[in-house]
């Protein structure tokens, strides 16, 4: 927890001189401003699937703890609306993502895409970006092995080459940031206090 905490205040100081952390009225009365508003500290991408239900839930439990605002699809989304819009409008008003790479991650549309468009705030200096990888190995993500190079086959089947090309790009760039792995630890609850 204390590396996001760093992390968070790590950001802040880097982006002050851009002006992100203003209050909301002097950001909207300033037409002359092209930055978004920051809602919330950390946006959380995960496939549900494999990590809704453990690690990602006891992650925003502590992060909610802590005071930290967070962004989880399954709390924040308005039912009825859009899905797709409402998520990259919430990563681009967050100032830490915290990507949850697992079995299954590489294998979801929209995780990958998820993933792209963090990934461009994050070379932009708009957003930093933690991964954690959860049950998979850091270089099976990089190089796109085992599990990751199953889930691409699909991809290749059903997606456009240049899509499925920026998707691998994304995971291998992912891959080479600092972040934490799960093998790590003995279990679940340890990894998130490791943060």
């Amino acid at each position: 927890m204390n590396t996001i905490l760093k992390k968070l205040s790590c950001f802040k100081s880097k982006v002050k001189s851009l002006r992100l952390f203003e209050s909301r009225s002097s950001l909207s009365s300033s037409s002359s401003s092209s930055f978004t508003p920051k809602r919330f500290d950390v946006f959380l991408s995960f496939r549900g699937a494999d990590t809704r239900k453990n690690f990602v839930s006891f992650l925003y439990k502590e992060l909610e703890a802590k005071g930290i605002r967070t962004f989880k699809d399954d709390k924040e989304l308005v039912r009825g609306r859009l899905i797709s819009p409402e998520l990259l409008q919430a990563i681009k008003e967050s100032r830490i993502a915290v990507v949850v790479v697992s079995a299954n991650y590489p294998g979801s549309n929209w995780c990958l895409e998820e993933l792209r468009a963090i990934l461009k705030l994050e070379a932009k200096g708009l957003l930093t970006v933690m991964p954690i990888f959860y049950e998979v190995e850091p270089s099976h993500v990089g190089k796109q092995i085992g599990e990751v190079a199953k889930q691409f086959k699909k991809h290749e089947k059903r997606q456009s080459r240049e899509k499925v090309k920026s998707w691998r790009a994304a995971l291998a760039r992912l891959a080479n940031l600092s972040g934490e792995c799960s093998k790590n630890c003995e279990d679940d609850s340890k990894l998130v206090k490791s943060l």
